[in-house]
């Protein structure tokens, strides 16, 4: 099936609704994602930014549906105007791969070290395209290998023979190879040294752009977010605490989560940061037990009284250029939302 007649002219390839997320464990219920919204169009670069467990991980799984059986899934994940939390086994498989891939933290730990690395890519080639001869899919590899910057020869490789950085590309290639219209990278530079870091964001860049794939970045580097996203979604305790275009969101964060993740990082050339660092203290909650109302509050250095009275919901941001877009009383944002600049703090108004 061609992406051309699996996405609408206009749609969002991935658009998430209300997503809620928990996992059942021996210690308690463990409420991973929180009401989840967001979507990513063709040719789209959506950054995921936060600390270590606020729900990045979760969502990339569960937009293939691979998070644990025992987990408590509710809300919409549309693939290409398909829902995968509701398709049936057959029809998942299809979307997987073909409609949609993943790129893993860590591909030694992802690929398998008993199998050589062209037989791996070639391997969902075969599933999704039965009628492919071995000598087509073979042709297709080794493409697959140049396209990301790798000799065909290399296919014949174990992972434990090939570099860290070229091991990435492979994870790539196999992400690539039933032509997807959705790529989601969790980390895909975790682990790399700065010069091949810098190799593989460019291959990625290159891909979406030249490809129109929509691609979902997830990563701790900010200064990796701000130069491959269009937008970027901040989360915290599981939850999206501010989104809006890239440059916005890292340069002229509104919520004091987001400010002190974008403050954290230091500016080169900028005395400000180097003569005053600032960082963030505490821990992120256990997310087995929220505190009241606002989850980042222990940790702001604005947190009010009123902080503690509810969770804020995710409002949209008054834009200068846009009336329609200030923030007031009208509630959370409608079916448009994800596109607008969106904060969750009941003390936008003082900022």
């Amino acid at each position: 099936m061609s992406a051309e007649a699996r996405v609408e002219p206009g749609a969002p390839v991935l658009a998430v609704e209300d997503l809620h997320l928990t996992y059942v464990t021996a210690d308690g219920d463990v409420p991973a994602l929180r009401g989840v919204s967001l979507e990513v169009r063709s040719g789209e670069v959506l950054g995921l930014a936060g600390e270590s467990g606020c729900g990045k991980s979760s969502l990339a799984s569960t937009v293939l549906r691979l998070q644990p059986a025992s987990a408590r899934v509710s809300g919409r994940v549309l693939v290409s105007g398909e829902d995968v939390l509701t398709l049936r086994w057959g029809a998942l498989r299809a979307v997987r791969w073909a409609g949609a891939s993943i790129v893993f933290q860590g591909a030694l730990h992802s690929l398998d070290p008993v199998q050589r690395v062209g037989h791996q890519i070639e391997e969902p080639i075969a599933l999704h395209e039965p009628g492919t001869s071995p000598a087509e899919r073979r042709r297709r590899v080794a493409e697959l290998l140049e396209q990301v910057g790798l000799p065909a020869a290399r296919a014949r490789a174990y992972p434990h023979q090939l570099s860290g950085g070229q091991r990435q590309r492979v994870m790539i290639a196999m992400a690539l190879a039933c032509r997807p219209d959705l790529v989601v990278a969790d980390e895909p530079t975790t682990a790399l040294d700065v010069m091949v870091q810098a190799q593989v964001l460019a291959l990625l860049s290159e891909l979406v752009r030249g490809s129109g794939v929509a691609m979902v970045l997830i990563s701790h580097d900010l200064s990796v977010l701000g130069q491959m996203s269009d937008r970027v979604a901040v989360m915290y305790a599981g939850r999206v605490v501010e989104q809006g275009p890239a440059s916005a969101v890292l340069g002229d964060a509104r919520h004091p989560y987001a400010a002190a993740l974008s403050g954290a990082f230091p500016r080169v050339g900028d005395p400000a940061a180097r003569f005053a660092p600032s960082g963030l203290p505490g821990d992120p909650p256990d997310l087995r037990s929220l505190p009241p109302g606002c989850p980042f509050a222990p940790r702001c250095h604005r947190a009010a009284p009123t902080c503690a009275e509810a969770e804020p919901a995710l409002l949209p941001l008054a834009v200068p250029s846009g009336p329609t877009s200030a923030a007031g009383p009208a509630g959370p944002a409608g079916p448009a939302g994800p596109r607008e600049r969106l904060a969750a703090c009941v003390r936008l108004e003082e900022s």
